[in-house]
């Protein structure tokens, strides 16, 4: 991306309060077009993460960008030492900043609030003292994205089924990997616990790593030019594995951000697994450079604030329904990496299920979170998140109606991340959730992010290379239930699982056949204005329709007769290839009369495999 700088200095802005420092200039740092991140620095106190005051928690930073026409948005900050941690490792500096993606062309202003006090940074706005760089203000021109190709801007919920993009207005159809769950469990990030973790004994039926990842393999995918951090050139194993699975058409990757007590117990975002109220500025500078990179290859972040295994570690240290820890816990991560443009915020994994064992009590980490808390924690994100990314919840299989019901109708919840244990009921779960969530007034976004059984997942492509039942049951099931794409988790008895996972290529074929369908989907059919019509079929398979002229059918391999029930008219039948992909074939009959309930017919060659049949008026 193309840089620009924007250096304005000013000068008389004295503070004479705890570490003063004279405020006299910030830097805009970026591309100074519509939807594109801006960073926004400045010299303000100067502190350490181990400082009192805290400047986490007793310094609260908040940018207000306003433009021309009167809209204006309140943007938070952060302490960012000396800003440039991911590279010095630095814990001390007197850098403040935000990010801020404007969505509007012409004139911008903004005005700094950093304001100091005990407990500062979950007050209001108003509250605290000055601190320098409080008042500071500046004014910047934003202009329209140069050439054709309109920039795609953020992922945002439009009151329909999929997420659509604020820049090009394109919808989005998730090609995720789900696991690893401790993607960011990277030994290169700086840790204060470096080579082997202490983690707990593995619960029966889990997982459990022995060190962090290294992702060797895909060093080798690291390319000259690509990021690195540090002066020993560190993180190029899990830059090369984003890469990779660039390559392979995902776009999307789910992980945790915190799982203290956890299966993996191997990620946060503390300077110390027992800290709470102190972030580690230079590892989570770490992960803003991958994520930069991810953000540039189009992979977007599908960020998992808990687990079920720790989803009251919070409230169980502090008490209370809604802990103050947890609140910074969300600012921070809101501050310092809501700027991504496909940024899904998922309040927990397996969300409110008590992990409780036969003859135990429940321990209070473990305790499931309420409907109440849910509500809570959403409502608390939509406040201060200043670009409304999408937020969903994540449950356990047959959890569905328990956790979801209380929800639907929320301003808060946009979609349903599935966990559907058995694969067959992907399916009927998806356009159930897609139905239920429409008549409750507000369309629900229904991905599948995990399937079962749980020990086995996706299995690696040396076990079961052709996929065929995730394929059919899982992929295309979802996606003709009008759902809006997948992740794939990798169960633990298999090599490379949702914990250990070291090499993506394990599932290569699984990959691609993903892209394939979201392929499919993109480029051929304006599956937006489709919805599930199982009832004109007869035989097997599934029907994705638009009104009265376009059908999509996926017809599963080796079953009886597939027919349609069509209306009267003319219409072509194509065939396309859901393992391979590739274009639009012409099968036997080509072309079906109605009306009437007909038959397909076959598609063009290997009629024992599953095939996704077009049935379309003529252009």
């Amino acid at each position: 991306m193309r840089i620009r700088f924007l250096l304005l200095v000013l000068s008389g802005l004295v503070w004479t309060g705890p570490a003063c420092k004279t405020v006299d200039s910030y830097v805009l740092r970026g591309d100074l077009t519509v939807h594109q991140p801006l960073s926004l620095s400045l010299t303000g106190p100067l502190c350490s993460e181990t400082d009192d005051p805290n400047p986490f928690l007793d310094y609260r930073m908040t940018v207000v960008f306003r433009h021309e026409s009167g809209y204006e948005v309140g943007v938070p900050g952060y302490f960012a030492a000396d800003g440039t941690a991911a590279d010095t490792g630095a814990n001390r500096g007197d850098q403040w900043r935000v990010h801020f993606v404007p969505q509007l062309p012409g004139e911008w202003t903004f005005t700094v609030s950093l304001r100091v006090g005990p407990g500062v940074a979950l007050e209001p706005d108003s509250s605290g003292r000055s601190a320098p760089g409080d008042g500071l203000k500046g004014l910047f021109q934003i202009q329209e994205a140069k050439g054709d190709v309109k920039p795609r801007g953020l992922l945002q919920y439009a009151g329909e089924r999929y997420f659509r993009f604020a820049g090009d207005g394109k919808r989005f159809l998730k090609a995720g990997a789900d696991s690893p769950e401790n993607f960011l469990a990277y030994e290169e990030f700086d840790w204060e616990d470096p080579g082997r973790i202490q983690a707990a004994p593995a619960r029966p039926g889990e997982a459990r790593p022995s060190r962090r990842h290294r992702y060797e393999p895909h060093v080798r995918d690291w390319r000259p030019g690509d990021p690195t951090w540090g002066e020993d050139g560190r993180g190029k194993g899990v830059i090369g594995a984003v890469n990779y699975l660039a390559s392979q058409g995902v776009n999307s990757v789910y992980f945790l951000t915190m799982n203290i007590g956890g299966d993996g117990d191997d990620v946060w975002p503390y300077l110390t697994r027992d800290e709470r109220y102190r972030f580690d500025c230079s590892r989570l500078d770490q992960w803003e450079r991958l994520f930069e990179h991810m953000e540039r290859l189009g992979v977007g972040l599908h960020v998992v604030l808990t687990e079920t295994e720790n989803e009251s570690l919070f409230e169980a240290e502090e008490g209370g329904e809604f802990a103050p820890s947890r609140k910074l816990y969300y600012r921070e991560l809101i501050a310092r990496f809501a700027h991504h443009s496909v940024l899904i915020w998922k309040i927990g994994e397996e969300n409110g299920w008590d992990d409780k064992k036969e003859g135990e009590e429940v321990l209070p980490k473990n305790r499931g979170n309420t409907d109440r808390q849910r509500l809570l924690f959403a409502e608390f994100i939509r406040r201060l998140d200043p670009y409304d990314h999408p937020i969903v919840v994540h449950t356990l299989p047959g959890q569905w109606d328990r956790i979801y019901e209380p929800l639907l109708g929320s301003d808060v919840y946009e979609g349903a991340s599935l966990q559907v244990g058995n694969m067959e009921q992907v399916h009927e779960q998806t356009l159930r959730w897609v139905r239920r969530s429409a008549e409750a007034g507000r369309p629900w976004v229904v991905t599948l992010d995990e399937i079962g059984p749980h020990q086995l997942g996706v299995l690696p492509d040396e076990v079961d290379p052709g996929h065929d039942e995730v394929r059919h049951y899982a992929l295309w099931g979802n996606l003709t239930a009008g759902g809006a794409g997948c992740e794939w988790y990798f169960g633990y008895e298999y090599p490379h699982d949702d914990l250990s996972l070291e090499d993506f290529r394990t599932r290569e074929s699984m990959w691609r056949q993903t892209r394939t369908a979201v392929e499919f989907f993109q480029d051929h059919l304006p599956f937006w204005e489709m919805s599930a019509c199982d009832e004109r079929l007869t035989g097997d398979g599934y029907c994705f329709g638009k009104e009265e002229d376009l059908w999509v059918v996926y017809r599963p391999g080796a079953s009886r007769e597939t027919r349609l029930r069509l209306p009267a008219g003319e219409f072509d039948v194509v065939w396309f290839d859901p393992r391979n992909g590739g274009e639009l074939s012409p099968g036997r009959p080509a072309t079906l009369t109605g009306p009437g309930d007909l038959s397909l017919g076959t598609p063009p060659r290997e009629e024992e495999k599953d095939w996704v049949a077009v049935i379309r008026k003529p252009y």
